[in-house]
């Protein structure tokens, strides 16, 4: 018994004589837990906006007061933007929707809040990847639409109510009494959006259904079920003029290819590490080679690696999960490269930055689970934070995932590779110049 204790003393000793693994296992849980804590728990700032892009072909003052209503709602960024413009901002992940209100939207909702003319049709497009945020647009959209519409549907200068009035009046098969109680209602409904507006909300909600109620007993009034919604909508996937279809294994397969490839990487630098541990690196010194030669070599080779891995990994996935490249195939390949030499430049930087194997290992698998995250390629980003989504900017990995988006299931062409790439080659060459100016050759 003595001697079992004695063994379990050694090994509770020799692992917490290693400060810095002790210090990870308990980092990074806690760091884990308190980014999906972020995402998914309550916010004391309420929820994060949805950026939504809107086009006003109507404008006319009913239109221009739904707008209104539409930016001062907490749970939308709005902004404006033609048509076309609009979509592409959808199409390239920018927008989470676009909104388009069609020419004579106003003139039409008042009259179809009582069935007396045709609906409008409002046309939504949104970003397929994003469906979930499709039904909270709508909403929000129906409860903004309904408040100007119904103002002014019921106002005293309003023509539908003109014309309903005028047919109460005419209205013969109606008895006196009855004609002059409906047209009181109407009166009363006018007087009452006349009204300040502190009135009580329950009152001025009471004052057109009531009005819709009368309206409903002439054999002139064509709506028989009351108020309904003014307006209806068409929904439609912005997807790339070249015909892509969205195909969620498309984002998964660059989220975890980004992340092995990665950790691929942290092996390359530990490697490094293990070499000059051994004294290997002394020896290939003695050979006519420069410190770029040997350096150099050692990050192509990685690149090389990274980029048949992700080749292999987009072959099964094409294969057998439908994904397809259907934006411009140089881009998709330029992403690929530059990520394979962002890898190379961080396995690089790895090794220049640690100490021992041991404990680099530990510390190199941290930050890359944390830009990993970061970056959108476990979760996607427009689900963060506000503020998490500028830190996510600066991460690496996200212009590796946005760039592949980009390429398959977006189907954008070759101009929006340019910025991923550009991004990647930018970290690249920061992670290399830190690998370079801090490089030991000895332990």
């Amino acid at each position: 018994m003595n001697a079992f204790i004695a063994l379990v003393r050694k090994d509770l000793v020799l692992h917490f004589s290693n400060r810095r693994a002790v210090l990870m296992s308990v980092v990074a849980p806690i760091l884990i837990a308190a980014f999906f804590g972020s995402l998914f728990g309550a916010s004391d700032k309420g929820p994060a906006q949805i950026p939504v892009v809107l086009t006003d072909l109507d404008q006319s003052e009913l239109s221009a007061r739904i707008v209104a209503n539409l930016r001062g709602d907490p749970a939308l960024r709005l902004s404006e933007a033609p048509i076309a413009e609009a979509q592409a901002q959808v199409r390239a992940g920018k927008q989470r929707a676009a909104v388009l209100l069609p020419a004579g939207f106003g003139a039409q909702a008042s009259k179809a809040l009582f069935g007396a003319a045709t609906k409008p049709e409002v046309v939504v497009f949104y970003d397929p990847s994003q469906a979930m945020v499709l039904p909270m647009v709508k909403g929000l959209l129906a409860q903004h639409v309904m408040e100007p519409v119904s103002q002014s549907a019921f106002s005293s200068d309003s023509p539908v109510v003109r014309d309903m009035r005028a047919q109460m009046q005419q209205a013969g098969k109606l008895p006196d009494e009855r004609r002059q109680a409906l047209v009181s209602k109407f009166d009363s409904g006018a007087r009452l959006q006349a009204l300040p507006a502190s009135a009580s909300a329950a009152d001025a909600a009471a004052a057109p259904v009531a009005t819709s109620e009368s309206a409903a007993v002439g054999a002139a009034t064509p709506a028989r079920g009351g108020l309904g919604i003014p307006f209806s909508t068409h929904d439609e996937a912005a997807v790339s003029e070249l015909g892509a279809q969205y195909n969620s294994y498309a984002h998964s397969f660059a989220g975890m290819g980004v992340q092995f490839i990665l950790l691929m990487g942290v092996d390359m630098g530990v490697g490094l590490l293990l070499m000059r541990r051994m004294g290997l690196w002394k020896r290939l010194r003695a050979a006519p080679l420069s410190k770029a030669q040997l350096l150099g070599s050692r990050t192509a080779s990685c690149a090389l690696i990274g980029l048949l891995v992700f080749a292999v990994v987009y072959a099964v996935a094409m294969a057998f999960f439908r994904v397809r490249i259907s934006g411009s195939v140089p881009g998709f390949v330029a992403v690929l490269v530059a990520f394979a030499l962002l890898t190379s430049s961080f396995g690089l930087m790895i090794a220049a930055l640690g100490r021992t194997p041991d404990a680099t290992r530990g510390l190199a698998i941290l930050a890359t689970l944390l830009m990993v995250m970061l970056g959108g390629a476990w979760v996607p980003s427009f689900i963060f934070p506000p503020w998490l989504q500028t830190v996510s900017m600066w991460m690496p990995t996200h212009w590796a995932v946005d760039g592949l988006d980009a390429m398959t299931w977006r189907g954008l062409p070759l101009q929006a590779a340019l910025l991923p790439v550009a991004a990647m080659l930018g970290f690249t060459l920061l992670f290399s110049a830190v690998a370079l100016s801090r490089f030991q050759w000895e332990e």
